[in-house]
């Protein structure tokens, strides 16, 4: 097949070209995708996830810190971006501004509103068809949450051996206590709770149970996942581990089959993913989203290439959880230099791909941040009035300095910005199954700078060619290896962008 992409593409730099495939009136056949397997019944495989940090979405109130009843007045917002679950970062009783160390797993943090705030926000999103999942902290508490307060003072509290402790100093991830030592693998503030123990079990597991039915989420991303039960020196992915998380699945499922978890397996990609099936529904798959920032920044496609190809390998369904950057690392944006070019082929890329999608609040506007956590989990930018319209108080934290530049009200109605681009990308995503469920089989370039693939179902194809550079590309050859494609005539429908498509 040879396709040349014309020169206003260009223009946009948005350099890709999405077509939709249509036999005439002969079947297609793809012999390595998954075209057969019967239709999805998990609401996860098709939505499109929007990661909130509520202390600096929205504040109503205007006490500089967001909050429940912020995220419910942005909901039409969310609604026009196509944004179909949100991911709440934590939402408990906690002595930090971040919420991962909580003090009470029965409550919400006092700084975002009451539980009724909440449940009014869960029952609003639900009328909306918008699904909620917090932010389940299992790996460790806070040092201030009151069973680790007494288990440090009394080693005979019946909370003792909820923790783990050692009377000697044994180096990295010990603490000082009060008489010995405990262990906390990410920070004295954060001690470790003691798996091995069933009361500690009994215990996390009431608490999935009271936030699934008695609030009503709707799942839970689970934080730090990979890091529960360790064994001798091996800190992540244990046996024990992935056994724990086998008992918690079929809990939960049991409590409400419709729930959805996601974990926190930093670095994994599709091998670690298949390591916890029936464990957790998804993981979040770092390799790709590396593949594509650095695919992007080199405009080469070597790194999403091989991403997939080992991706592919391992787990071809598309079930893992993709995304571009997150939480814990410096803003798409940032990543990129502030190239806005790079920043639309990123979204094109997530969204055109396999997997459930996770959107970082502020990421489709272009908000930059970088190291420390702080300055890349600062305000939304909704305007470029004082404080970015986050606040009419003083923010807990002060909005970035180019939100007089870069937020929503500048971009909604342009329609070259990013915004713009995310809303019609999502948009695209809900209406075609193929860019949601759809196999993914990877095409030949005879140029590095071209990424392909074809997205297929049992009802579509869709042909989906990137130009990773910033030159035009006039001609081009691709190759199918991993299908085939029978005899016959087959129109094809541009979708997103514009070329002209020849046989």
């Amino acid at each position: 097949m040879r396709n040349r992409l014309v020169p206003i593409l260009l223009l946009f730099a948005v350099f890709s070209a999405c077509v939709q495939i249509q036999p005439t009136p002969d079947p297609i056949q793809l012999t390595k995708s998954a075209l057969t397997q019967s239709p999805p019944t998990n609401w996860w495989t098709d939505a499109a996830f929007y990661e909130i940090f509520v202390r600096s979405f929205y504040d109503i109130d205007g006490n500089g810190i967001g909050d429940f009843n912020g995220i419910r007045q942005k909901l039409d917002y969310l609604e026009e971006l196509g944004i179909t679950a949100i991911w709440l970062m934590p939402i408990n009783p906690s002595p930090s501004y971040h919420g991962y160390d909580v003090t009470n797993y029965y409550n919400v943090n006092s700084d975002y509103g009451s539980m009724d705030d909440f449940k009014n926000l869960l029952n609003e999103t639900h009328k909306r068809d918008i699904r909620i999942i917090i932010d389940l902290v299992l790996n460790h508490t806070s040092r201030e949450h009151p069973f680790f307060v007494e288990a440090n003072r009394d080693p005979n509290s019946s909370y003792r051996d909820w923790y783990i402790w050692s009377d000697k100093d044994q180096g990295n991830y010990w603490h000082n206590g009060s008489q010995d030592f405990y262990y906390g693998f990410f920070w004295e503030g954060m001690p470790d709770l003691n798996y091995r123990n069933a009361d500690v079990t009994s215990q996390m597991f009431n608490v999935a149970r009271f936030w699934l039915e008695e609030v009503g989420v709707d799942g839970f991303r689970i934080d730090a996942a990979k890091h529960l039960i360790e064994e001798g020196n091996k800190v992540e992915n244990t046996n024990a581990t992935h056994e724990w998380y086998k008992g918690f699945y079929t809990y939960y499922k049991a409590k409400n089959p419709n729930a959805y978890t996601v974990g926190e397996v930093y670095g994994a990609g599709a091998f670690l993913a298949n390591t916890y099936h029936h464990q957790l529904d998804q993981i979040f798959n770092f390799e790709l989203a590396g593949g594509m920032m650095n695919s992007i920044n080199s405009g080469s496609n070597t790194g999403i290439n091989s991403a997939w190809k080992f991706t592919l390998k391992e787990m071809d369904t598309g079930n893992y959880a993709t995304f571009l950057t997150n939480h814990d690392q410096n803003r798409v944006m940032s990543v990129f230099n502030g190239n806005i070019d790079k920043a639309k082929l990123a979204a094109f890329l997530l969204l055109t791909s396999p997997g459930t999608p996770f959107i970082y609040y502020g990421e489709e506007i272009g908000m930059t941040g970088e190291k420390p956590d702080e300055d890349i989990r600062l305000p939304m930018q909704w305007t470029d009035t004082t404080n970015a319209g986050f606040t009419e108080g003083s923010p807990w934290r002060a909005p970035n300095a180019n939100y007089t530049a870069v937020n929503v009200a500048t971009q909604e109605n342009d329609p070259n910005s990013l915004l713009s681009l995310y809303r019609n990308l999502i948009s695209l995503r809900n209406q075609h199954s193929a860019l949601q469920t759809g196999s993914l089989v990877m095409l030949d370039a005879d140029n590095s700078n071209l990424y392909a693939n074809l997205r297929a179902n049992e009802t579509e194809m869709i042909l989906v060619v990137v130009n990773l550079s910033d030159t035009a590309i006039s001609n081009y050859n691709l190759t199918l290896r991993d299908a085939v494609i029978k005899p016959g005539a087959y129109s094809l429908s541009p979708l997103f962008g514009e070329g002209s498509f020849t046989k």
